[in-house]
């Protein structure tokens, strides 16, 4: 007799699932339970799932994943419905899923038995039980959560936490451990529910140990164990180790990502545990939404690690002490992506000994890119430096070494310009340029010779408590042209005073300009004087991005949108050079070639009379000055230079300007007419100011103009 008629004798049918091809073999007993007639049949999958009812069908379906993710025996109950769409019998199908391997991936067939049930059992997986109904609405709530706070979870101590913390529909382990992979040995990456130290067997274990958790790693297929007979009966040598902790049952869950087992995860209970379908598939899915979160969370702490690396390696500590002068500094990275960019400062000892020079620069970007030109430009400014050259001589070469970089750069750099991969940034080979301030330092005399890169103008606090852009000559960025020239100018840093130097993201951030940016720190500078430069780095970061800096002008921007550098540089008082209030000053040159200066030169002065007692002695000085400059460079063929002197007690100060040119010409006054052009500059500054002359100068003249605060001339 035939194994067929044997079967149909005791009326179970035999089926077969090929799930590649989408179809599905019923023999005649088969085709008989599903409600065809008894006869040898092949159905679509389609056909297939319409006789079968659909709640069942889904539980069916994730019943016969588990089975092929563990390579056990699939068995599910179904209901069966005709054409009408009401329920013919219930059946139980019983299957072993074979895997076979593809190109495009693994597809299974299902070989087993259907048989009828005659009057199904209280609690059966059949759609119609209230129980199984709540049972999967809880699953369903509790898999959202675990995944959502899995998602969540950024460091691999936050997911273990997770893990501990799941409370599982209908039973909840009380012993948690997650075991990694290392070559062949196996690693304890966290645990719970067990005493310190008791991962200690456990621990550099090899995977070929007769020990669960090792052969779930070996063969990527879940162990479950109802009952501590069936951990002894199974795995004998190591079930002394685990025989203390007092469980009852465990499950080992594989840790896969992309097709390879990372590690498994242990799911110990103190009280009995079956292990049904719906249990192992509920263990299944929290395995691998733990192990996507471990991947992730692994990748999260990689990248912090290696941008704190980059930042250790490429923010330097200031070094020695400046004798007489204090120095701080703050380096504030982006907060997106890695946590370095191009930003950076740095104090170079220059040679002689005696004199030091600090940097500030801004390479554009604040990606690992512009980290690693940074890298390179710091150490070329150091060479630099080290050879005895002056500040312009430093930065003419520091902008021919990054110019050099790009020279003959293309959208793909210095690679094959046919191997363009998927996702490749085209702009990865651009040319980039930085910012840069340069300065040397003589601590001796507090004398500041900078040369100035397309960076930001540094600030000046006087002892007196105000802050003043102190306006400096400057160049092109770096690596904008090969040859660029970068002249030099000297500040003399009195005692008390302080100097700020800082990146645009300081000034910036937050949606403002460099206007209104300025204006949101001009007060923590003016406020702080009482503090040491340590407190005041900390108050200027801490109106950028602390709570305060949302209540400023400004959009409401991301608050950490640019990389921040920061450095401040005070000279000590002493008893010989104690702090004192002296005199407001301001040198610039307006070059012939450049009559927009003339506007800069009106808003500096602007600034160091910011708290003049008059607004209208403001604006007078401002309107003479304007004609003083603009004269200079219309009726000779020299360059304008501006000493503007602000001195005395508030209230009775005295502000005397300065225009000098190389003309011996002395100006006469004239008395223009009504359609005249020219001709009111002496007639101004004899209506405006409290005293003004013109003085011969060697091969030029100086023609001045004094303000007194009260108006008292004498």
């Amino acid at each position: 007799m035939r194994t067929e008629d044997v079967l149909a004798a005791i009326a179970t049918g035999l089926w077969r699932w090929d799930n590649a091809a989408g179809y599905v073999t019923l023999d005649a007993e088969g085709a008989r339970l599903l409600g065809l007639p008894a006869e040898p049949t092949v159905l679509s999958e389609a056909a297939m799932r319409a006789r079968l009812h659909p709640v069942d069908w889904a539980e069916t379906y994730g019943i016969v994943r588990l089975a092929v993710a563990e390579g056990t025996v699939a068995e599910a109950q179904v209901r069966v419905v005709g054409e009408d769409g009401q329920v013919l019998r219930t059946i139980r199908s019983r299957s072993k899923p074979l895997v076979t391997k593809h190109e495009y991936g693994d597809d299974y067939e299902l070989i087993g038995t259907l048989q009828e049930i005659v009057a199904p059992h209280p609690g059966a997986l059949t759609g119609q039980s209230p129980v199984a109904g709540d049972w999967r609405r809880s699953r369903e709530a509790f898999l959202l959560d675990a995944g959502r706070a899995l998602a969540e979870a950024r460091s691999t101590a936050e997911v273990l936490r997770v893990a501990a913390s799941l409370s599982m529909p209908g039973f909840s382990p009380d012993g948690l451990a997650v075991f990694g992979v290392e070559g062949d040995h196996l690693t304890v990456i966290g645990h719970h529910g067990h005493p310190d130290g008791a991962e200690g067997p456990f621990t550099d274990m090899s995977v070929n140990t007769d020990y669960p958790a090792a052969e779930v790693v070996r063969t990527g297929r879940a162990i479950y164990l109802p009952t501590p007979r069936d951990y002894h009966d199974r795995y004998p040598a190591t079930w002394p180790l685990v025989q203390g902790f007092g469980r009852q049952s465990w499950a080992f869950v594989p840790l896969i990502v992309a097709g390879r087992t990372m590690g498994a995860w242990m799911a110990a209970f103190k009280h009995p545990v079956t292990f049904t379908p719906d249990e192992r598939s509920v263990l299944t899915t929290v395995g691998r939404m733990l192990a996507q979160a471990l991947v992730r969370a692994d990748a999260a702490e990689t990248e912090r690690e290696l941008s704190l690396g980059l930042q250790r390696s490429m923010m330097p500590t200031l070094g020695p002490d400046i004798p007489g002068m204090s120095v701080a500094a703050r380096y504030v990275p982006t907060g997106g992506g890695l946590q370095v960019g191009g930003d950076w400062y740095d104090m170079i000892p220059l040679p002689g000994g005696g004199k030091v020079a600090l940097v500030i620069g801004d390479v554009q970007g604040h990606d690992v890119r512009a980290a690693g030109l940074m890298g390179q430009l710091r150490i070329a400014l150091r060479a630099y430096a080290a050879e005895g050259h002056r500040p312009d001589a430093v930065l003419a070469r520091a902008s021919r070494f990054l110019h050099g970089l790009y020279e003959f750069s293309v959208p793909h750099g210095l690679t094959d310009p046919h191997d363009d991969e998927d996702g490749e940034d085209p702009e990865y080979g651009l040319a980039r340029f930085a910012t840069c301030l340069y300065m040397e330092v003589d601590p001796d005399s507090g004398t500041l010779d900078i040369a100035r890169a397309g960076h930001p103008d540094p600030v000046i606090r006087a002892a007196d408590g105000t802050a003043v852009i102190r306006q400096t000559a400057g160049g092109l960025p770096l690596g904008i042209e090969a040859d660029s020239n970068y002249p030099t100018t000297r500040v003399v840093l009195e005692p008390g005073d302080t100097m700020m130097l800082c990146t645009d993201g300081l000034i910036e951030t937050g949606g403002h300009d460099m206007l209104s940016g300025w204006t949101r720190l001009r007060p923590v500078l003016e406020n702080n004087t009482g503090v040491s430069l340590e407190k005041l780095a900390d108050a200027l970061v801490e109106a950028v991005h602390g709570p305060g800096s949302h209540y400023t002008t400004g959009p409401l921007a991301d608050r950490r949108e640019d990389d921040i550098a920061l450095m401040l540089l005070a000279r000590d008082t002493t008893p010989a050079a104690p702090a004192r209030p002296h005199p407001r000053r301001a040198v610039l040159t307006i070059s012939q070639a450049e009559p927009a200066q003339v506007a800069g030169a009106r808003g500096h002065l602007k600034d160091l009379l910011h708290d003049w007692a008059d607004e209208e002695q403001v604006d007078s000085a401002v309107l003479m000055l304007s004609e003083m400059a603009t004269n200079v460079l219309v009726h000779t063929d020299g360059d304008a230079v501006l000493i503007a002197e602000a001195a005395g007690e508030r209230g009775r100060r005295r502000l005397r300007v300065e225009v000098s040119d190389a003309s011996d010409e002395l100006p006469h006054k004239r008395r223009p007419g009504e359609l005249a052009s020219s001709g009111r500059g002496l007639v101004l500054l004899e209506m405006l100011a409290d005293a003004w002359g013109v003085d011969p100068r060697g091969e030029g003249k100086s023609i001045w103009f004094e303000i007194y605060e009260d108006g008292d001339a004498g």
